[in-house]
């Protein structure tokens, strides 16, 4: 074997050794190429804010909110849709439409009516293509990070969990700006509430993948020096001060010695109950609290729930919603609903993350139905929290964390069906469908140059059938493309343009009047400048992560 051919066998025994999660696989040589080029500036909070602060004090010397309603949003609603490229808008629409009858390519989204749109860059600093743990220290820290880590600065390598400990490489979230505020905050998901989207409101780890002590133990780490993600959010700041936590994820606090309410058994060595220990902590506050695990029980609450809720719904991500038992399962608008009115009774504000994970893990297996319907759905829960909120007082901002590979194939007449066959052939005279991957799992092997006809399969047209891919891996992957932002409310009108992801946090919170960075409540003569800004928030950080250990 030639020492060319040993090295791609090594690469890839390290693929598959260190893959935790069947939807993200590590490629690790990729990372580290991107490592060795990236600029060492940015391996500092300092130069990500420092930029976003100066696109927010250019937009203000524009004044291209001059027209725009005063005051600031009291309520901030981060909609998060993983994985949600357009090409998912434009097929998700498309469905939309058909559903109710129409041709389909005319009808929108709830969310795609809202009056400004803008376009953010998702890389991170040593990936070109992005994981859903650094974009989402992008969007919710507003500082760009390593591929895998989450909460610290590309200071930090992916489990690196020395290095994590240093306070001077973590970073906060918006939602901890919020807290500093006194408004209070929420989190809403269709994932684990230990998974990469939502840990990036209160985590501060290493590796994405540690969500319980066991994960930790196995890489030969000490789970006082790095706590498991799962700890973070119910024993530590932020996490513990969060009014709603609705998800999956049961079993990543739970015991290997126990099974939760649906059999499934928990993964904690640790011996632990962190339900048990999140419900003594609330009693030892003399605070209301309930702890959910069914959508029945979230519909019981009606219109006094408790000040503290903690909702797990499935031992590991919600079903999908086409596939979801009705009975026990909560859609993401009835999650959305009670998180709301939970969080309006804080009348300085709050902050809401709401994200619809399961259209990412649709489209890594080739579901291209399932991934049209979650995005429906979510842009459902859209409407709730516009339905709900007063539009002079609140923002709401919706958008992706990075895309997919799927494709919005040509030529068919208008209206035809967006999960069919395209009205032509190949070549060879062989169907191919609108929807198809460029990569993932649904290859099929060509006889003598031949595609087969994907159309004659016996379970064409199935909920988990899959169309034709190019490239076959196991896990379809991401995309390096930008994705939309959506923005309705105060101020909505600072977020269009293209920037970097890490924006997104940083105009929020200039929106909102909350955080270290600029506000609209201090006029631009006054207002410190970026460069300055960058040092406070520095300062801010090792502050207040002195309390964090």
């Amino acid at each position: 074997m030639s020492t060319w051919w040993l090295v791609v066998a090594v690469v890839a025994a390290a693929v598959l050794v260190t893959a935790e999660d069947r939807y993200h696989p590590e490629w690790l040589a990729a990372r580290e190429a991107g490592a060795a080029t990236r600029r060492a500036a940015e391996s500092e909070a300092s130069f990500w804010v420092r930029e976003a602060q100066e696109a927010i004090e250019r937009r203000e010397r524009e004044g291209a909110g001059a027209k725009q309603a005063a005051g600031h949003a009291k309520n901030v609603v981060m909609f998060l849709g993983d994985g949600m490229s357009v090409p998912t808008l434009a097929a998700a629409r498309t469905l939309l439409g058909q559903r109710r009858g129409q041709t389909g390519e005319e009808a929108s989204l709830h969310f795609e009516q809202f009056p400004t749109l803008g376009l953010a860059k998702t890389y991170c600093v040593d990936a070109q293509v992005p994981d859903s743990s650094c974009t989402a220290t992008a969007y919710l820290c507003g500082v760009k990070a390593n591929h895998g880590t989450l909460g610290v600065t590309a200071a930090v390598s992916r489990r690196d969990c020395e290095a994590s400990n240093d306070v001077t490489k973590r970073v906060q979230s918006i939602a901890e700006w919020a807290l500093a505020d006194g408004r209070d905050v929420g989190i809403v998901t269709t994932t684990r509430v230990t998974h990469a989207s939502p840990a990036g409101t209160f985590a501060k780890v290493a590796n994405r993948n540690w969500e319980n002590d066991n994960d930790v133990k196995q890489e030969g780490h000490d789970v006082n020096r790095c706590p498991d993600i799962a700890h973070q959010l119910i024993k530590m700041a932020p996490g513990n001060k969060f009014k709603v936590i609705f998800g999956g994820g049961r079993r990543e606090f739970l015991p290997t010695t126990q099974v939760d309410e649906e059999g499934t058994r928990g993964l904690r060595t640790d011996g632990r109950n962190l339900i048990e220990e999140w419900q003594n902590d609330k009693d030892s506050q003399n605070v209301s609290y309930k702890y959910l695990w069914n959508q029945q029980e979230l519909l019981e609450l009606g219109s006094s729930p408790p000040d503290y809720l903690l909702g797990l719904f499935e031992g590991s991500h919600l079903q999908y919603h086409l596939e979801g038992d009705e009975s026990t399962e909560p859609t993401l608008a009835e999650l959305t609903d009670v998180a709301i009115r939970v969080l309006s009774r804080n009348e300085r504000g709050f902050f809401l993350f709401v994200e619809g994970g399961r259209i990412d893990h649709a489209h890594h297996d080739n579901y291209a139905h399932l991934a049209l319907d979650e995005t429906i759905e979510m842009d459902r829960a859209v409407k709730v929290a516009t339905d709900t909120l007063k539009e002079d007082e609140s923002l709401v901002v919706v958008t992706a964390d990075h895309t997919h590979v799927m494709s919005f194939n040509g030529y068919s007449p208008r209206g035809m069906d967006v999960l069919g066959a395209v009205q032509m052939l190949d070549r060879s005279r062989v169907p191919f469908m609108v929807l198809s991957y460029t990569n993932g799992p649904g290859a099929r092997i060509q006889q003598n140059g031949v595609r087969p006809d994907v159309t004659t399969d016996a379970n064409f047209g199935a909920l988990r059938w899959r169309t034709h891919t190019d490239v076959p891996l196991n896990s379809e992957t991401h995309g390096g493309d930008d994705v939309t932002v959506f923005a309705w409310g105060v101020h909505h009108w600072m977020f269009s343009g293209l920037y970097e992801q890490t924006h997104v946090p940083h105009r929020m919170a200039w929106a909102a009047c909350m955080g270290p960075g600029r506000h609209v409540c201090v006029s631009a003569a006054t207002a410190p400048t970026a460069a300055l800004l960058s040092v406070l928030l520095a300062a801010f950080i090792t502050l207040r992560h002195q309390c964090f250990l």
